[in-house]
Order: structure tokens, then sequence, then C-alpha cells
């Protein structure tokens, strides 16, 4: 993944003459603080050590903004990439952050809660030092939920002595969550395709559409796309994925999930695997899951015309390339999947002033800033000749170097 990133940054710096000493300068995180910690099992005999990481790419133009996952292959490398891509999503946003990523290599599936929540508070009390409201500030991600966002903010807040709700974006309401955050990624997702529809006069309603991943983002642009007219033929998950060319009724995939966890087994649609997925015959493609989905080897079955990323990182350059030979249009991770770091914003400026927004706020505002920031990437791929993800990254790397020379070098 950080090879990924950084081959974006370079083929973008090379096309936008990025002046070399600030290219070189993106290339690599402002701070990485790497912890490993004693985690004790229920058991209390058996004490593990788990390794944990907090990137923060730079600190030009905020404090740092990321979320925070839980899973067994997380390295230094994959959260160095995935702050870099915040960076520049936040700039394309125009929100007063700076990218930062952080990761426990650990499968949380396979912890209990009271074993989660004390590998969750020894994690923050060991980088307590390099987090807070006005220095970085942490956000679920894969693996992560508003529970251990809660744990965060507790542990954190015990530590000051007093409530610091600002510490995370992504907590329960009870505690200064915000209405509408939860769904905010999906939503942002399903703003880009219709203005992708828009753009390019595709009839939405006539739309057949298949997303990889039914965690949070998939499941909240199935359910959006379905209600915006679109056909959703195929969803999946880790385990397998349902297709039925007909439409699948999303309530009832909801109602599925909602008691048996997973898709095995529904009924109303035939079986597919992930791989499968990406290589229906839909309209609209949506990658949700993890990265490294849509490759050299799969991206030249990919029958989908417009491909719209709510995973960060899907896309392989070489996919790229291949997709742009073929037609196909790529709305990227760093304008499509910035829903959730914008109400994370909404969400931190609530906890800032002690203000609650309504869920109407919250997706007006969301809506209205995602269709200004397609509409500002749109327009500068026209003007440049370029794909939407090569001008996303020309605005989101530009915007960041003018901020940069503006600062100024200190001493």
């Amino acid at each position: 993944m950080y090879q990924l990133a950084v081959g974006q940054l370079d083929e973008a710096a090379r096309q936008m003459g990025l002046q070399e000493n600030i290219w070189h300068r993106l290339r690599t995180p402002q701070r990485a603080c790497m912890v490993s910690i004693p985690f004790r099992e229920d058991d209390y005999n058996t004490v593990q050590t788990v390794f944990g990481y907090r990137v923060q790419h730079l600190t030009t133009m905020g404090p740092g903004k990321g979320g925070l996952r839980y899973a067994p292959n997380v390295d230094l490398g994959e959260v160095t990439a995935l702050a870099m891509w915040m960076t520049w999503k936040c700039a394309v946003m125009k929100l007063p952050f700076s990218g930062a990523k952080g990761g426990l290599r650990i499968d949380p599936t396979k912890l209990s809660p009271g074993e989660l929540q004390r590998l969750t508070r020894r994690f923050t009390a060991e980088i307590i030092d390099v987090i807070g409201p006005d220095r970085d500030i942490m956000a679920p991600d894969l693996g992560t939920d508003e529970q251990v966002m809660a744990w965060i903010m507790d542990t954190y807040s015990a530590q000051k002595g007093y409530p610091v709700p600002g510490i995370v974006t992504g907590k329960p309401l009870e505690i200064g969550g915000s209405l509408g955050r939860k769904e905010a990624t999906g939503r942002g997702v399903i703003t880009c395709m219709l203005e992708a529809c828009r753009e390019t006069q595709r009839d939405v309603t006539r739309q057949s559409v298949a997303i990889q991943g039914y965690g949070n983002v998939g499941s909240v642009s199935a359910r959006l796309a379905a209600r915006a007219g679109a056909k959703v033929v195929a969803v999946s998950d880790a385990h397998t994925g349902i297709f039925n060319p007909n439409g699948l009724s999303i309530p009832d995939v909801e109602r599925w999930v909602s008691e048996h966890r997973w898709l095995d087994g529904y009924p109303e649609a035939d079986t597919v695997t992930n791989e499968e997925l990406l290589e229906l015959p839909v309209d609209i493609l949506i990658p949700a899951a993890v990265e490294n989905q849509l490759r050299a080897d799969n991206a030249g079955s990919v029958k989908a015309r417009l491909v719209v990323e709510g995973a960060n990182g899907p896309t392989t350059m070489e996919a790229d390339v291949i997709f742009a030979s073929n037609g196909v249009m790529v709305v990227p991770d760093i304008l499509a999947n910035a829903g959730g770091v914008t109400a994370s914003y909404f969400e931190w400026l609530q906890s800032r002033q002690q203000y609650l927004w309504s869920e109407d706020q919250v997706n007006d505002q969301l809506v209205r800033l995602m269709k200004e920031a397609y509409v500002a990437v749109s327009a500068l791929a026209r003007d440049r000749n370029v794909s939407l993800r090569m001008a996303a990254l020309f605005l989101g790397i530009g915007r960041v170097a003018e901020a940069k020379r503006r600062r100024g070098m200190f001493p």
C-alpha cells in the first residue's frame, strides 16, 4: 500500500511539475510512532506482545485526522499509506486537518470484550503524548467501532482530569457523537455516484450496481443506492457474495445480516465470490472492502463502466491504466469516500463548541461539500485532460504544497 500511495504521489508530482523539495518532503511521514504493548489475555496466564502504530503524515494543514484499525496484517507501511491518502482527502475537501492513521496488529474477532477494552486503553496510554483534540484525532476504521472510540475518549479524559470529547470522532451519541456520522462515508460514495451519473447523462434508475464489501460503508451505500432508484444486484462480505440479476431487496438483506451476521445462506440470490462480483455484468461497481482488489490481472474483465471507490486503495496503478484504455470512469477513493472524514469534522466542531447539530444539518452540509468537491475535481480533470484520480491528486497535493510555501520553513 505504501508503494501504491508513493507511486500515485510521484506520478502526480511529475505531471503537475511539483517543486522537487516539496515533492520529496511529502513522500515520507512527519512523525511515526510505533509501540509494543504487553497484552494479558482473559486467562491471566498468557501475555502477548502486540504492535501498534500511529502515523502523522504532516501537520501543515492542521491537527492530524484519521482512523484506527485493528487487523492481523497491519504494519507501518500500510498505516503510512493511509495517512498520506488522508492528507490528500482532507485537502480535496478543504478540511482544516492533516492526514494521520493508526493501527494495532491484532485480530479483533478473536478477542473478548474485556480483552478488547484492555488493549485499547493500554494503546491509548502508550500514544497519549502524540494525540489530542488539537494534535491528532482518531476515528473508527477496519476492526474498530464507536465503542472503541468511547474507551479511547475515557482513557484520555481520565489522564487529563476532565472530559475531552474532541479526542475522537465516530463515538456514541451519548458522549458527544454526531448524528449522521455512521452513514457518512456511504452517503458520500453515493453522492459521488449520482454526480458521476448526472455528469455522464446516465439515468440512475436504469443502472445496475454491485458492491464489494457489506460492512458499514457497503451496507449504507447499498441502501442509499437503492433509495436513489438504482438496482443493486450484488453485494458481498468477507465470507461470500450474493447476486440476483433482477435486483436484491436491500431491506431483506439487512434483516438477514442482522439475524445471521453474514450473507451466507441468503435465500433469494445466487452465490458468488468476491472476485466474481468484480466481474459481473453491471453498470456501476463500488469496491468498499479492502485494498488491491482491482489489479492488472482482473481489471480487463471488469464490465462496469463506472467504478466508485468506497475502500481505500482498491485499485492499483496498473489497473488504472487498463481502465483508462477501456473507457472505465473511476471516482477515486480520496474523493468518493471522503464523506467519513467530512462528517468527522462536523463532529469535532460539535465537540469543541458543545453544540449538537440535527441529522438533517449534518447530511445537508455533507452532500453540499461532496458535490462541491466532485465538481472541482471534475472541472480540473477536463481542464488538464487527466483522470479523476489524477485531478483529485493535483487538487489535494497542490493545496498542501501551497500551504507549505505560505508557512515557510523553520528555522
